[in-house]
């Protein structure tokens, strides 16, 4: 029985690995835990490689690890990272597709309609009045 057959899905892939966090949570409040325990091989590999794909200044990865580190802090970006990796692993294995990068622009793009709305929002409660044309 290969490793393929008894995986569901992609998140299943992610959790076998190990790289998810533990979900503790008690009286409503989320605490902070470490990543769960999974093949350390596959572990100590893919957080590696996480770490070669963030030095790449103009990648989806390094990217991702950005908009994370601001937040949650280095160890926490880079997990998240070889998450990503592993979900784009599981889908290029299963759909049998090679990798393609989606940039270093790419939240920008997908973020463009969401930071024009606050920036108007922003001018408008300052009693400006905005057109856009």
């Amino acid at each position: 029985m290969s490793i393929w057959s008894s995986l569901k899905n992609a998140d299943h892939f992610c959790s076998w690995a190990g790289i998810v966090p533990e979900c503790k949570e008690s009286a409503g409040k989320k605490m902070s835990t470490k990543i769960r325990k999974g093949n350390k091989f596959l572990k100590a590999t893919i957080v590696e490689c996480a770490r070669a794909a963030i030095r790449k200044k103009d990648s989806y990865f390094y990217a991702r690890y950005q908009k994370i580190a601001a937040r949650r802090g280095g160890k926490r970006a880079l997990i998240a990272v070889a998450h990503s990796m592993l979900l784009a692993i599981y889908h290029m294995l299963k759909k049998l597709e090679t990798f393609k990068d989606l940039g270093s622009n790419y939240f920008i793009s997908i973020d463009y309609e969401k930071i024009k709305n606050k920036n108007i929002k922003s001018l408008e409660n300052l009693g400006y009045q905005v057109i856009i044309q």
